[in-house]
């Protein structure tokens, strides 16, 4: 029997979803101490390098087990099923998640003010946890929208990755388990399973943990934030998707969600597990990176 059917759509997005689902909007001016730290976050923010991955095809999906309920390599349910080889061309793909930083100095370029539940979070941290500037400018950017995530990839000239290159981009040409092998999960390699009774996210810093990088070097494909995919959310697209460069079903309601964040216990970090949320969704277990195509093609 399957851990979970497809007609379930709670026990596939509800892993991720921790928030309100909100419309995208400015938020409100934040107080003058505030926008102090707000200033010195983003003053330190630090780029994350691209990592190319050169064209080829690669193994995407799980293939259907019924006789191991409980095992790591059952499926999570039917949408990662069926099990195939498809194409790529080369892209790249930014090594870590965008960092809180980077995103801070993005809005302060375009003169918004962060979200109000980020603000909110920022000052609960700073001033009860004494969480320093330079720790927040390298937590992953949260509270973000698809919308929100897919304009702060085309200001940068790049695009959110599809759903598709993120998978190839976690588990490697041979279809890793996890981003670094079959290895359970633990702390070395990932940040998941946490728990604070106020719901502060515990994050860690977009490019650490080093022992949980993918094939190709990629940080945090498993845990931390869950990340935005281009792709619309289709539930049985992989039986039927194109095998050369697929870019998800036309048209939706979800987004598609990659990855597991800090909360997730060890199933949502199987780089074949799939998610999904409304696209206004803002949550702190949601962040994102970007992608760019070779000058060759572009989705």
């Amino acid at each position: 029997m399957l851990r979970h059917s497809v007609l379930s759509l709670a026990s596939c997005f509800l892993p991720f979803v921790t928030g309100t689902a909100l419309a995208a909007s400015v938020g409100p001016k934040p107080s003058q101490e505030l926008a102090r730290h707000l200033t010195a976050i983003a003053s330190l923010a630090q780029s994350a390098p691209m990592v190319t991955i050169p064209a080829g095809s690669f193994l995407l999906g799980s293939k259907r087990v019924d006789d191991d309920p409980y095992g790591p390599w059952t499926q999570f349910d039917d949408t990662e099923l069926p099990q195939h080889q498809v194409w790529l061309d080369t892209y790249e793909m930014d090594r870590d998640e965008v960092s809180l930083g980077e995103y801070l100095a993005f809005l302060q370029q375009r003169k918004e003010h962060p979200p109000d539940e980020l603000q909110k979070l920022i000052w609960h941290v700073i001033t009860i946890h004494s969480v320093s500037d330079q720790t927040l400018t390298r937590w992953p950017a949260l509270y973000v929208t698809w919308y929100e995530a897919k304009n702060f990839c085309t200001a940068k000239g790049k695009r959110l990755p599809t759903e598709a290159e993120w998978e190839k981009a976690a588990r490697g040409p041979n279809g890793n388990l996890f981003p670094w092998g079959a290895a359970v999960p633990d702390t070395q390699r990932a940040m998941f399973g946490q728990h604070h009774v106020h719901e502060i996210p515990i994050l860690a810093a977009v490019d650490s943990h080093q022992a949980g990088k993918s094939p190709y070097g990629y940080h945090h494909m498993a845990g931390n934030v869950a990340e935005w995919a281009q792709d619309w959310f289709g539930f049985d697209y992989y039986a039927y998707m194109p095998e050369r460069n697929p870019l998800g079903p036309t048209r939706g309601r979800y987004k598609t969600l990659r990855g597991g964040s800090w909360k997730s216990n060890q199933i949502m970090l199987r780089t074949a597990t799939r998610g999904g949320s409304v696209p206004d969704q803002r949550s702190a277990t949601i962040g994102f990176r970007c992608a760019k195509s070779s000058a060759s093609t572009a989705p």
